[in-house]
């Protein structure tokens, strides 16, 4: 059920980040200037490749998530816990990043780089079915957890327990596609070079739903509470401690 609240409780949210990513796509085939914007992005990401990777996922996953934080719910004033965070969530969020543009690319050369029917549908189920589900929903909450329980080993010994996968995987996964299902089909309607740019802007409000689910397996966020909460108490609990 966490994954379902998770879900619900965000839903006005998501639903603009997917009306947003939707205006987006349409404009990308109906207007020539924003079709020009995007394609200077696209190819200011092809010039530098792998750099502009890291750097637009630690932007959207770590620094944007961690700046919301202090600007909305620590009145402006940063603190040092937003500096643990970011040394907790930069690499990880470097790193994903790096595997969802792979990701993207090789689905491009399985499945060709066309906005198709089938070839979309071919790569939702390859990434929200097969990526997400063998590597992406563990790996996010074994991060998360592992963060909050102190850097404990306990996390990863429990995560190839099926109870493990049943509690907090499977409700990770829940809220995953019902977020990324939709998204994911905006994503791969667009040409390859626009893929993982866009996938950076939905980035951050993914973060905030992951961290949202991570506090509440560990009972730190009531039921239904907004999503930013977690964040703000995760944030508490790691200066506490610190």
């Amino acid at each position: 059920m966490i994954g379902w609240e998770a879900a619900r409780t965000n839903a006005k949210p998501a639903l603009i980040l997917q009306a947003i990513m939707l205006m987006l796509a349409i404009a990308f085939y109906t207007n020539s200037s924003v079709a020009g914007a995007l394609h200077n992005l696209a190819e200011f990401k092809r010039a530098h490749g792998v750099t502009f990777v890291v750097c637009a996922s630690v932007f959207a996953g770590a620094i944007l998530p961690e700046i919301f934080l202090v600007l909305f719910f620590q009145a402006g004033r940063p603190r040092i816990a937003n500096l643990r965070n970011l040394v907790f969530t930069i690499p990880v969020w470097g790193f994903d990043g790096s595997l969802v543009d792979l990701l993207y690319r090789r689905e491009a050369h399985w499945l060709g780089d066309i906005a198709t029917l089938p070839v979309v549908l071919g790569k939702i189920c390859i990434d929200q079915f097969g990526y997400n589900v063998v590597f992406a929903a563990p790996f996010g909450v074994l991060t998360y957890e592992w963060k909050n329980s102190g850097i404990s080993m306990r996390p990863l010994r429990d995560l190839f327990t099926w109870p493990h996968y049943r509690d907090k995987i499977l409700p990770t996964l829940l809220a995953t596609w019902a977020v990324w299902i939709p998204l994911m089909a905006i994503i791969y309607s667009l040409p390859l070079a626009l893929q993982f740019p866009l996938f950076g802007l939905a980035l951050s409000f993914w973060v905030l739903l992951l961290t949202y689910m991570t506090n509440r397996f560990a009972g730190k966020v009531e039921a239904n509470a907004p999503i930013a909460l977690a964040t703000t108490k995760l944030s508490r609990r790691s200066m506490t401690a610190g």
